[in-house]
């Protein structure tokens, strides 16, 4: 444990006793040594993230089986989707709960065997049985991410100080990205062989991370919180729902957070804007996985430093920044005169994207930990987590616009959504101010 105390203390040096402000004063001796359990167990599951990544690898996976193009067309919706709308349901019974590491815990169990799950049948089945199956497991792990979440920022809430946890989270997100971006860099430089042994070797890889990062959470030092309002059933859902709505700040947040999905489901109309197809893009991945491994290393760690001193103005930049990049890609990709240039420009869009993405990761994800009172972190997540479930099904529907109109008219309605977030993300209150000589 001395190892992870000392990762602990690159957050902390001195400033222990300054910085433990909203959390019990009980709590405090222990931030060192929860802020390194925090950082390998998030860097652990975003880094077997990267390693299964429903958006590139299991569709090259499920291709190279002969699965179903309709199993591949549902993986993306079945994680994000999933991962969100069942934690109104499961909110409660985390309220209840006076130690939720536990919860965070059980769902990196289950994402663990979803994932070994899915290599197995990658490895026993083909075609639509292999492609049916692992949509079922993906399902499972969407399912297992659903009770991460939902637990981990009440957990980080009170384990870790206000103005750390960005720096904290940000970090681990920026040294996974350093991880799969160099598993990206040898498949683009062909020092791995793109085949389907090495993803799957990838893929138990990701798995076991997973694993791990289940079981190093167990040994966090978490204090018993408040378990009141833990009553289960559908009144419940719905007053929590009510309670949670009746907060304007709250409505205002979950807004903009709505608006912003666009940041989320852009980057597959950028790739296919570019004029790449299924086949070709297996073969041409190589410049993307490593623009966006790129963004994600730079905008974790800068992103969640910011995020502890304005969570708000994170929220503004990003979505600003996300209007400028998919005006301009929807206009390169649409003007006759670019048309020719915009498959090499596409990369470096879909790098400045994704770095507009992980601002927006960061800073709702702060912002909503900073913003709750503790006893209502675990409802706000859940309700704010259910309706962006509910949005990214029917982003869903974009994907008919492009048939019609084609993939600039998208992206100029995404430019469209993330220019309407500017305007409501200018509307919240900078719920970092009161910690302003914390810093």
């Amino acid at each position: 444990m001395s190892l992870v105390r000392n990762l602990g203390d690159l957050f902390f040096e001195d400033e222990e006793n300054r910085v433990c402000r909203d959390i019990p004063a009980s709590a405090c001796r222990d931030q060192p040594q929860n802020a390194g359990i925090h950082l390998i167990s998030l860097t652990a599951t975003k880094a077997g993230d990267g390693l299964l990544d429903p958006k590139l690898i299991l569709p090259w996976l499920l291709q190279s089986v002969g699965a179903p193009g309709a199993a591949i067309g549902l993986l993306v919706p079945i994680r994000e989707s999933l991962a969100l709308l069942p934690q109104i349901f499961t909110a409660h019974h985390v309220r209840a709960m006076p130690r939720r590491k536990w919860i965070w815990s059980l769902g990196s169990a289950i994402e663990a065997a979803a994932i070994f799950a899915m290599a197995a049948c990658l490895v026993a089945f083909e075609g639509a049985v292999a492609g049916w199956s692992v949509a079922a497991f993906l399902a499972l792990f969407a399912l297992g991410r659903s009770l991460a979440s939902v637990s981990y920022k009440d957990v980080l809430g009170k384990t870790i100080s206000k103005t750390r946890r960005g720096a904290i989270t940000g970090m681990a997100g920026s040294i996974a990205a350093a991880l799969v971006l160099v598993y990206g860099a040898a498949l683009a430089l062909d020092v791995l062989p793109l085949d389907r042994t090495v993803l799957l070797v990838g893929l138990g890889i990701g798995g076991a991370l997973f694993a791990a990062a289940a079981f190093s959470f167990t040994m966090l030092a978490e204090e018993a919180g408040a378990n009141e309002g833990g009553e289960s059933g559908l009144k419940a859902i719905l007053d929590n729902g009510r309670r949670a709505w009746a907060d304007r700040q709250f409505r205002l947040f979950v807004t903009t957070r709505a608006l912003l999905t666009a940041t989320a489901v852009a980057p597959p109309y950028l790739l296919l804007s570019a004029g790449e197809n299924g086949g070709e893009a297996l073969g041409t991945l190589g410049s993307f996985v490593l623009a966006s491994s790129l963004a994600a290393i730079v905008g974790s760690s800068v992103w969640g430093w910011l995020s502890d001193r304005s969570s708000r103005a994170v929220l503004i930049c990003s979505a600003m920044a996300g209007f400028v990049v998919l005006a301009v890609s929807s206009g390169l990709a649409l003007a006759e005169a670019t048309r020719a240039l915009w498959p090499i420009a596409a990369p470096f869009a879909l790098f400045c994207l994704m770095l507009a993405y992980q601002g927006v990761r960061q800073g709702r994800s702060i912002h909503l930990t900073d913003m709750a009172r503790p006893e209502d972190r675990a409802v706000y997540t859940a309700v704010s987590n259910t309706i962006i479930g509910a949005v990214l099904l029917a982003m869903g529907a974009f994907g008919l616009l492009a048939d019609r109109l084609g993939t600039p008219c998208v992206l100029a309605a995404f430019a469209v959504l993330c220019l309407g977030a500017t305007v409501t993300a200018a509307r919240l209150e900078d719920v970092q101010q009161d910690a302003g000589d914390g810093r």
